[in-house]
């Protein structure tokens, strides 16, 4: 999916033109024939603009929604990951504790020995967890600030799609 501010800005430029030269039909086909959320919002709107600039704004809008949903779908998985990667991690902790315990009450004495091997597993895991929280962190801020770019790309083109709209309808009166 290429969602460049270029490629929208020539999309905007083709619908305009086409609603100039063809009409609404032929400024859908060009949506049909792009990719991305903004093309499909475009066409959802030009496909009822029929109905009126209100419905249009609407349905704008509710597609627009749709598009950031679609868009959102699979970060709850990753932020799912994010809480859980710790407590794993955490719960290696206890367990290796519990394992140093054991070899004292096994040993019947406190030695560095006794406790080194449920100590030394108590902190790897608690490493590893941290470690996947943190990249999986850095991966879902990385997602979201991309996600939230092209929602704010998708708002502005659908603000333009509405001028360009009000613009053909007062031309065609």
């Amino acid at each position: 999916m290429n969602l460049s501010s270029t490629n929208t800005k020539k999309l905007i430029s083709e619908v305009e033109d086409a609603l100039a030269s063809g009409g609404v039909e032929k400024a859908k086909e060009i949506c049909r024939n792009s990719r991305g959320p903004v093309a499909s919002i475009y066409y959802q709107g030009l496909d009822r603009f029929d109905e009126g600039l209100d419905v249009v704004e609407k349905s704008v809008t509710s597609y627009g929604s749709v598009q950031t949903g679609l868009l959102e779908k699979g970060l709850t998985w990753i932020s799912l990951f994010i809480t859980i990667a710790p407590m794993i991690g955490f719960m290696g902790t206890v367990l290796g504790m519990i394992m140093a315990f054991d070899n004292i009450q096994a040993v019947g004495d406190i030695s560095a020995t006794a406790v080194a091997g449920g100590m030394k597993f108590a902190l790897i895991t608690t490493v590893a967890g941290l470690t996947v929280a943190i990249i999986l962190q850095l991966f879902y801020n990385y997602i979201l600030s991309k996600i939230d770019t092209i929602v704010i790309n998708m708002e502005d083109s659908s603000v333009t799609l509405m001028d360009i709209l009000l613009r053909h309808s007062l031309k065609n009166k």
